[in-house]
This record gives structure tokens, C-alpha cells and sequence, in this order.
């Protein structure tokens, strides 16, 4: 349920894409021919979504699968200390790379293969892309996506007798959008239609569940959005540190929609409580629930240049399988009987929350319970 009126762009999208005029994307094209030659007459769809003859990226079609994003992960994290670490994301992009964005059985069998390949020293990832058209595109597209969701960072943990104290991890720091024990129910909706003021396709990923549900910041960052949008009720807008992603939470519970301490500008962690799920929205009114069905409308916009931000260029991407993935880690709530605030149970730090407080001292800090 997108947040803010269609664009004449967007109608025209949405039309285009329900007519009998067929549209290729970019893994249908590549699978058009083989490897070794060149498909295209010009410029391409791929060529125009990489900015061949621009200087950043116009277009995303991120596809990448629940599977591929697990196995990928896996092989990142088993290798970290190894002599030859894999990065996920390169693996993808290879991947990507050689099918054309298809993510399927046989995408794994090669994203298992180039594992192998590079963990045992055989080859290098350089020497495998020196010629492999698109390789580039979609490692900076990737890197949009999940760029900030693996890496090193501390845990806090709890000991029998109570005492907690901090433990070095590396792995997935990106936490589910909704809290841990908070049963939720979704399919893919992404380009399903809307009809609220005009018609248009839901730019986002729809999770219902009950009112009240605590929301969990996916990625650390700062909150660049806060308050009442007519489309997406009370909603909160997280920007990561490299500006690159911008995340959506809309629909928010009516009367306590966030977290009391949460303000514009203010510093999140992954893992803290935002806001509150609720079905608030399609209302030009302030706190009105007008939306049927209790969910969190969750949006990821990549941004590879800031006229994308607002407008006719937006990048949004379908997240089903992303939620899946993230799933693996979700974040441990519990409730001040007093103010009825929920805080994360265990804390984390972050070291890029802690390189922005050294840019940026003056930055609020939400606090999640510290």
C-alpha cells in the first residue's frame, strides 16, 4: 500500500504491464542467446537499467531467491576465517550474472560450484569476471539491496547467573521486520493492485498480524520520515548510513504508532523496537483507521542517486523473499508494564551506528531500553 499518490509514471507502468504488449526483462532477454554472444541491437534493457549511458543504476529487478540467499549466506559466513572468505553478494552477482537474474535450481547448482571453486583456491572471482558482461551491474545492484546486512558486530548475551556482557560475531546483523514470538502471515503481493484514490501497483510487502505487534528496525540507520502520510497512516522512513536503502513502515497502530523516544534524525540500531503494527492509512484525517486488515506495509527503495528519492524514478523492490531470509533473525522484545513501551531484550553494537556518532555527535539516539 504505497505511500504517497501515483505518479503519471506509474499509471503508465501499471497499464503497460497489464497490456498484451510483451516487456522483456533482463534475465528473459540474456536467455535468449547464448553466453558467448551479443543479443542486443543497441542499448538494452539491462544497458538502460545499469546506466550504460548514464552515471547510476535507473532500474532493479531484484529476484533473487530464498534459497540463493541462504545458500549464498552460508558460504559467506563458513569461509569467513577461512584463507579465501567468500562475500555473499559477489557470489550472487556472479551467479546473477551467468543466468541473466534467474535464481533457480540450476542457479544453485553454479552458485555452489564458484563456492567450491574459490574456497579451494583454484581461481579467483577476478579472473572468472574479467569478461563476463553485467557482472558489475548487478554486484553494485546487490550491494544496494543487502549491502549492510552482513558483517561483524557485538551481541550482548546473558549468562546463568544473569550477568550479561558482549559477545564478537560475525554473520546476519539484519534483523525481521517483525519481532520475535509475533506469529505474521504474508505471500508475494508486490505489483498486486490498489484502488485507494486512484489505481496503481503495491510497491511493498504486506505482513498481517495483530494490533500492537512491535516493529523492528531491519537495518541500523536514521530515521528520515516520521508522521502522518494519507496512503500509509503513521508511518516511519529509516535511511541505512550509505544511502542506499530506504525503508518503509507503514500503517502504524492508531494513538501509540512509534517508539516514544523516536524522532526525526534520530540514530537506530538493527534489532530495536520503532513502532507498533496497526491499520491506520487511506485517510487524509490524522489517526483514522481506514485500512480493513491489520498489517506492516514493508518497503525497501534503493537510491543510487538522490533524484531518485522522490518522483517519477523511485526504485522499490519486491521483498517476499528477502523477509523470508531475514526470518533467521529476529529480534527479542519485552514490555514495560508502565509505559507499555516494548524495548529489544538484548542489545547490539553496531560499528556503523558507531562510524556515523563520529561524523554526526549530535545525532539522537533512540533509546531501546539502555
Amino acid at each position: 500500500m504505497y505511500h504517497k499518490p501515483c505518479s503519471l509514471y506509474w499509471k503508465l507502468l501499471f497499464l503497460t504491464l497489464c497490456s498484451t504488449a510483451v516487456i522483456l526483462t533482463v534475465h528473459e532477454i540474456l536467455s535468449r542467446s547464448d553466453a558467448s554472444a551479443d543479443p542486443y541491437n543497441g542499448d538494452s534493457a539491462i544497458e538502460v537499467a545499469a546506466g550504460v549511458n548514464g552515471n547510476y543504476i535507473k532500474w532493479v529487478d531484484f529476484t533473487v531467491s530464498y534459497d540463493a540467499l541462504c545458500t549464498a549466506y552460508e558460504l559467506d559466513v563458513a569461509s569467513h576465517e577461512s584463507a579465501h572468505p567468500l562475500n555473499w553478494i559477489e557470489l550472487l552477482a556472479y551467479t546473477a550474472a551467468r543466468t541473466g537474474g534467474r535464481f533457480d535450481k540450476k542457479s544453485l547448482s553454479i552458485l555452489n560450484k564458484l563456492g567450491k571453486e574459490l574456497s579451494d583456491g583454484s581461481v579467483t572471482l577476478k579472473e572468472l569476471t574479467r569478461e563476463m558482461d553485467y557482472y558489475d551491474y548487478y554486484l553494485e545492484a546487490y550491494e544496494a539491496v543487502l549491502g549492510g546486512m552482513v558483517g561483524e558486530y557485538e551481541m550482548e548475551t546473558e549468562a546463568e547467573d544473569g550477568t550479561r556482557s558482549f559477545e564478537t560475531r560475525y554473520g546476519l546483523k539484519a534483523f525481521s521486520p517483525i519481532a520475535r514470538g509475533f506469529d505474521y502471515s504474508d505471500y508475494d503481493d508486490f505489483g498486486s493492485s490498489r484502488s485507494y484514490g486512484y489505481k496503481r501497483p503495491h510497491l511493498g510487502h504486506d505482513m498481517m498480524g495483530q494490533i500492537g505487534t512491535p516493529i523492528i528496525a531491519v537495518e541500523s540507520g536514521y530515521v528520515e520520515a516520521l508522521g502522518w502520510n494519507q496512503y500509509g497512516g503513521w508511518r516511519i522512513g529509516i535511511r541505512s548510513f550509505d544511502k542506499k536503502r530506504y525503508y518503509y513502515y507503514a500503517h502504524l497502530r492508531q494513538n501509540f504508532p512509534y517508539a516514544l523516544d523516536l524522532k526525526e534524525g534520530s540514530v537506530v540500531t538493527a534489532g530495536d523496537v520503532i513502532g507498533y503494527m496497526g491499520h491506520t492509512g487511506y485517510s487524509a484525517k490524522e489517526n483514522v483507521n481506514n485500512i480493513e486488515t491489520v498489517h506492516l506495509h514493508f518497503g525497501l527503495q534503493l537510491i543510487f542517486d538522490e533524484s531518485q528519492k522522490e518522483g517519477n524514478n523511485e526504485i522499490w523492490i519486491d521483498c517476499y523473499d528477502l523477509t523470508r531470509f531475514l526470518y533467521k533473525n529476529r529480534s527479542l522484545t519485552e514490555k514495560n508494564a508502565e509505559t507499555r513501551e516494548w524495548f529489544r531484550t538484548f542489545h547490539m553494537k553496531d560499528p556503523s551506528v558507531s562510524s556515523y556518532l563520529q561524523l554526526n555527535p549530535d545525532a539522537p539516539v533512540l533509546n531501546n531500553g539502555n
